[in-house]
Formats: C-alpha cells, sequence, structure tokens
C-alpha cells in the first residue's frame, strides 16, 4: 500500500497531480459530494467524513502523538493517537489503519469502532476550521512504534492523570477532548475499570 502524506497529492496515470479529496456528507453522515482537503477547511468550513484512532498500550494507556511542525493544520499540538480523513468511498475502519500505518509505522493488534461524533472547531492559529462528522476507533497497540518524521514530531503514552497533567500545560488540537469524550465508553469497556479512563 503507498504511503500518502496528509497534505500529498496524488499522482493521475497522466503524470498529473490531483488534489486529495474529501468526502462530504449531510447531518446524518450520508455522501453528499467531495470537496478539495484544503477548501473543506477554509472558514465556515464544509462538514466532511473524519476518523479518530485511540490505541492504548497493555497497561491501558494511551498513545498520544504531537503532529509534526510542518503539518498545515495543527502543527506541533498533542492529539489522540491518529487521525485523518477517508478518500471517498474508502470505508472509515480502512483509513484509520492505513493511517495508523502510515503515521505511526504499526498496524493496531486489536482495531474496534467506538462510534460517531459531530463537531465545529475552527482553529484560531490557522485560521481553519474542522467541520467533521466524526468515526471513532479504539484499539491496541503491541508493536514497537516507527513514527513518520513528516508526519509525527513525538509520541507519548499517558494514564488519565498524565494527560491532564499534559493536558494543562502542553497545546493539543482544538477537537481532542470532544472526540476523547465521545469515545470514552468505547475507551472503558477496552481497558477495564482500572486503567481509570
Amino acid at each position: 500500500m503507498p504511503i500518502t502524506p496528509a497534505t500529498a497529492t496524488h499522482t493521475s496515470s497522466n503524470g498529473t497531480a490531483d488534489a486529495i479529496l474529501l468526502e462530504l456528507v449531510d447531518e446524518n453522515g450520508v455522501t453528499i459530494g467531495t470537496a478539495e482537503k484544503l477548501a473543506a477547511h477554509q472558514p465556515p468550513g464544509q462538514l466532511h467524513r473524519a476518523f479518530s484512532v485511540f490505541l492504548f498500550d497493555e497497561r491501558g494507556r494511551l498513545l498520544l502523538q504531537r503532529r509534526a511542525l510542518g503539518k498545515y493544520h495543527s502543527p506541533g499540538v498533542w492529539s489522540n493517537t491518529c487521525c485523518g480523513h477517508p478518500y471517498p468511498g474508502e470505508a472509515p475502519f480502512a483509513a484509520a489503519a492505513r493511517r495508523t500505518f502510515e503515521e505511526l509505522g504499526v498496524s493496531p493488534s486489536l482495531l474496534a469502532e467506538a462510534g460517531t461524533v459531530r463537531y465545529n472547531h475552527p482553529d484560531p492559529e490557522s485560521g481553519l476550521v474542522e467541520q467533521e462528522y466524526n468515526h471513532l476507533f479504539v484499539g491496541l497497540v503491541q508493536s514497537p512504534l516507527r513514527p513518520d518524521a513528516e508526519e509525527v514530531d513525538d509520541t507519548a503514552f499517558v494514564t488519565p492523570a498524565g494527560l491532564a497533567e499534559r493536558h494543562a500545560g502542553d497545546a493539543f488540537s482544538s477537537w481532542f477532548m470532544t472526540v476523547l469524550d465521545a469515545a470514552r465508553p468505547a475507551v472503558r469497556e477496552l481497558t477495564g475499570p482500572s486503567a481509570g479512563w
């Protein structure tokens, strides 16, 4: 499977670069069209399909990533394990597994659907807007990470207390708490009561 950085373009068979397209959806998550990625994030934003992944280790710690400084959207901030957008027609589950491998060099040993959440989060730093219908996934990671430096600046495994401490002092993506809170029931089912999520 080809490596496809989030901001890259695709080269078509005739050698020209094709813009990355996102799947536009209605409030019920039904596909209604496509839009170029950057255009979909320009204010006021166009509602589009996205995914967010939360992976945990065997101790119930959440894997966070700090987004690479070169990313055009929310660079250098901490966020969930992996997030992104399916290609038009690509299943969110397949996209979540694909991007997790592309960004972190690891395939989850377990990945399960954890519902959806719809939100509208402007990013004051970039001026872009996240209008997303987000498919949530939780899972386990048991292999060593091999992050792609163009996508990921740093990683950390955190307990709930460690997350609270980091969240109080470091910059996080505007959508992080929204997607984490929406995924919490599935996170608790996955990690068990002793993990404290």
